[in-house]
């Protein structure tokens, strides 16, 4: 199918802005600050709760500044943009420390969740808009290379009318320590992605009904372990995720099948494909397959860029371009609203046995 052109990369900010990290985990260390290297992104500082983490990734990703406390950060008027990689009880707080240095803070990228629920999230997106600075999430499975080209094609018309899209997760998770003091496993961590990439390539459904259990493997007492979910859309669409964090006995002896696999089929297309994510470290691209009746031999890219890091440069992007143009994020804090409203539906729906509507949620706000 040559003449399908895909849309799969990150576009490229028409300014950059310097950025403030604050956090040195993981996701900081290996995900963001790899991908903004990479992009030419300059962070110009990092804070961390432990002094010696922070100075280990600014050494190791060639940050100039480390500062002792998030305040001495805030108050560097070479930070333009703060990027937010901390667990989601503490977003809010670092929040409203930077609100009040909208002087020289135009930006700011926040970890999903954002906040511990929607209306922690509505408070959120109230405390930058009345500061003037632009707030965007990182939802960076928007940024997925297979989930950009697939928006491409939906874009094109190439599947014709969705019909029906389905993500199938068999995946073990490394689960974070203060997940326990939540009592969160899947929903909020895991699923939170899916219901995104759903809005994101369809739009906000009606309903959401979900039906969770815990998981065998998972210790710390939580009630969202393995996670069945369906969106029910107005035109007739449905999504729904399995997103099974047991997977099977794969770390008791067992043999191991781990994978994620989506699939969109329309009235004139179908595409599927698989999210490279559960190989990392290993660096496995995600790939795409489409067929359509006007073409139904199968249409087969590769690229060599992965979910993690690459699509990391993804987000940031996005948050510069929309403080360059005046405009909103691609993956905003007001829309992530919804995103936010529809995790609460599915533990709602979870507890009471039955279908939530997205206008439920977002009017009890």
């Amino acid at each position: 199918m040559p003449d399908i052109e895909l849309d799969y990369l990150p576009h490229k900010p028409p300014q950059i802005y310097p950025i403030g990290a604050i956090g040195a985990g993981f996701i900081m260390k290996d995900c963001h600050l790899v991908a903004y290297r990479k992009a030419g992104f300059p962070c110009v500082a990092i804070a961390s709760r432990s002094r010696e983490r922070a100075e280990e990734a600014a050494c190791e990703r060639g940050i100039p500044k480390v500062y002792d406390t998030v305040g001495e950060l805030l108050e560097d008027e070479a930070v333009q943009i703060v990027d937010i990689a901390v667990p989601p009880h503490e977003q809010i707080g670092i929040v409203r420390q930077a609100v009040k240095h909208s002087g020289h803070i135009r930006g700011i990228l926040a970890q999903k969740p954002l906040g511990m629920n929607g209306k922690e999230a509505a408070e959120i997106v109230r405390l930058c808009g009345e500061a003037g600075i632009v707030l965007a999430v990182n939802q960076n499975m928007r940024y997925d290379q297979s989930m950009r080209a697939l928006k491409s094609l939906l874009a094109q018309g190439e599947l014709g009318q969705p019909v029906l899209a389905t993500i199938e997760m068999r995946a073990i998770p490394h689960w974070m320590p203060w997940q326990q003091l939540y009592g969160w496993a899947t929903l909020r961590i895991m699923s939170i992605h899916h219901i995104d990439i759903f809005r994101f390539l369809f739009g906000d459904p009606e309903r959401i009904y979900a039906s969770t259990r815990p998981d065998p493997r998972t210790r710390f007492p939580h009630r969202d372990g393995i996670c069945l979910y369906i969106l029910e859309y107005a035109d007739g669409l449905r999504c729904c995720s399995w997103d099974d964090v047991w997977t099977g006995p794969s770390r008791e002896g067992a043999e191991k099948d781990i994978y994620i696999k989506w699939r969109v089929e329309g009235t004139e297309g179908m595409a599927w494909g698989t999210i490279g994510w559960p190989d990392y470290p290993h660096p496995t691209p995600s790939t795409l397959h489409l067929t359509t009746v006007r073409r139904p031999e199968w249409f087969v890219p590769r690229w060599p860029e992965v979910w993690f890091p690459d699509a990391f440069e993804g987000p940031m992007a996005q948050l510069m371009t929309a403080i360059a143009t005046a405009s909103e994020p691609e993956i905003g804090g007001r829309d992530n609203l919804k995103t936010m409203a529809l995790v609460d539906a599915a533990y709602l729906s979870a507890t009471e046995h039955r279908a939530v509507g997205l206008s439920e949620m977002m009017d009890a706000r």
